[in-house]
């Protein structure tokens, strides 16, 4: 056990707080404010022990999530590495498919880069070594929603919570690694058929390929790897935006066509 002053019960109980916020649509105060001994490493422990309840509902585990890819938001928040979260089945969704914004606490969408693995990855890796791994590379739109009161959270909170992870929106144009150089590809999102957030791929940890890298090396740290057919999303290219109902929201991506989500009530 990472942290000896947390016992497992103790994780398993947090993991139980933040899955039935999850469920519910309950907002929860901060983790860290009622157990202070709650730290980076254990945070980790939570999330996957949450997620262990989702499998044991029959969801399956179908890839992983970066966050705080942008080097001023680590700065901001006093980190070094960004944080990762896990993807299930019930979280993804079509292209062009709706989620329900009362079913959300504080819903947010951002642009991102997804990677399909058609290899098993294990680090420690470098970039160009993982991308040899890839077996495909699409657009994607990830909707973050945190399950803390009047959304304050500290970076541990965040982790024990999957990282925020809610859906997710795989765009139909599948390029391989060969065809498409990913380092800066225009990215434009659109609300309403207005465009609220214009960035570039160069934003996620200056190159998206860096960021499946590191995935793999702090996943290898927890003795675990990244398995073929997983979808890994490399962090968001620009600030997310927070999401209304009746929103048409549309990433379109040089290179990569576009996708979409609507949001109903």
């Amino acid at each position: 056990m990472s942290n000896p002053t947390l016992s497992e019960a103790d994780i398993e109980s947090l993991a139980e707080v933040v899955d039935t916020a999850a469920l519910q649509t309950a907002p929860i105060p901060m983790l860290t404010a009622a157990t202070p001994a709650l730290d980076l490493d254990t945070a980790y422990d939570v999330q996957r022990a949450s997620i262990e309840r989702r499998l044991t509902r029959g969801e399956e585990l179908v890839g992983m999530k970066m966050g705080l890819t942008s080097r001023a938001k680590m700065e901001q928040m006093g980190v070094h590495n960004p944080i990762y979260g896990h993807l299930t089945s019930s979280m993804l969704l079509d292209d062009g498919d709706a989620i329900s914004h009362s079913e959300h606490c504080h819903p947010r969408v951002e642009p991102e880069i997804a990677f399909i693995l058609g290899e098993d990855l294990q680090g420690p890796t470098t970039a160009a070594h993982a991308m040899m791994h890839v077996s495909g590379i699409c657009s994607a739109l990830e909707v973050i929603d945190s399950r803390y009161e009047n959304f304050k959270f500290t970076l541990i909170d965040v982790v024990a919570d999957n990282a925020s992870s809610s859906h997710f929106v795989l765009g139909n144009t599948v390029r391989s690694v060969e065809d498409l150089d990913i380092s800066n590809l225009g990215m434009v999102m659109q609300v309403n058929g207005k465009p609220v957030q214009v960035g570039s791929s160069a934003a996620i940890y200056e190159h998206p390929a860096r960021s499946l890298a590191a995935l793999a090396n702090m996943v290898a740290e927890r003795g675990e790897y990244l398995p073929a057919g997983f979808i890994v999303l490399a962090g968001g290219a620009t600030a997310a935006v927070a999401l209304q109902p009746g929103d048409n929201v549309t990433l379109k991506a040089e290179g990569l066509g576009t996708c979409s989500l609507t949001v109903k009530d």
